[in-house]
């Protein structure tokens, strides 16, 4: 299929100003907004009403099991192969076809993200940055998100961390949910992601005061009132 009708297709699919905002994005100018989140990692999660899921084998990542990737992440096997190279801490969950359907990475270092932010996450003495976890769309909504999220909690804690920190870009609606949702904290602290013409890449920190994701939070409901009429 050619450039022109792919560019057809996804106007036909999408309309055309979200495909011209998306070329906007991806060719001129893009700024995203990556907000820091943290939790203790000995405080339990609140309770949630996630969907089950079926069993899974838990392994940590390695080069030589990387492979596991293949079918549903095909496009990162060499990067899960490189992040276990360079002694990073991963966990992923294998369905009984033995395929990688959920994962995360932690770092006890400061990151480079050079595979996607392309800049540095610094991180504390006792911290441990979490990057890269997903899961299939099929469990989307299951507790998997949840049960890795203390799988890792649990590794980590043995290697001495006691909190766990991590950025969620504030236009990834389905994320923010479910760290407010986890009962993470928020740090105060924006890192913003600007990318001109595709190409050069600039990176700056704000601080804040209150909450960048209230408009995401549900409302409290009301309380009846127990005063009788007069």
């Amino acid at each position: 299929m050619s450039a022109l009708q792919k560019l057809r297709d996804r106007i036909q699919k999408k309309g055309p100003s979200a495909v011209l905002k998306q070329l906007f994005r991806r060719y001129v100018f893009f700024h995203t907004r990556l907000v820091w989140l943290e939790h203790d990692v000995r405080t339990p999660l609140p309770p949630h009403n996630l969907k089950p899921y079926p069993p899974m084998r838990l392994e940590f990542i390695t080069v030589a099991n990387a492979d596991a990737f293949a079918r549903h992440f095909g496009d990162r096997v060499e990067t899960m192969r490189e992040l276990a190279a360079e002694g990073y801490t991963g966990l992923m969950y294998l369905d009984d076809q033995g395929d990688t359907v959920g994962f995360a990475w932690a770092s006890t270092r400061d990151y480079f993200d050079r595979h996607f932010y392309r800049c540095n996450f610094p991180i504390k003495p006792g911290e441990y940055f979490q990057f890269g976890g997903e899961a299939i769309r099929k469990y989307w909504g299951s507790s998997i998100s949840a049960d890795m999220q203390l799988e890792v909690w649990k590794v980590m804690a043995e290697q001495g961390c006691d909190t766990m920190v991590d950025v969620c870009d504030l236009q990834n609606v389905q994320a923010i949910k479910m760290h407010i949702r986890m009962g993470f904290q928020e740090r105060g602290k924006i890192t913003h992601v600007y990318r001109l013409f595709g190409h050069w890449r600039f990176f700056r920190d704000t601080l804040y005061r209150g909450s960048a994701l209230s408009a995401f939070q549900k409302p409290d409901q009301p309380v009846a009132s127990t005063a009788a009429a007069v």
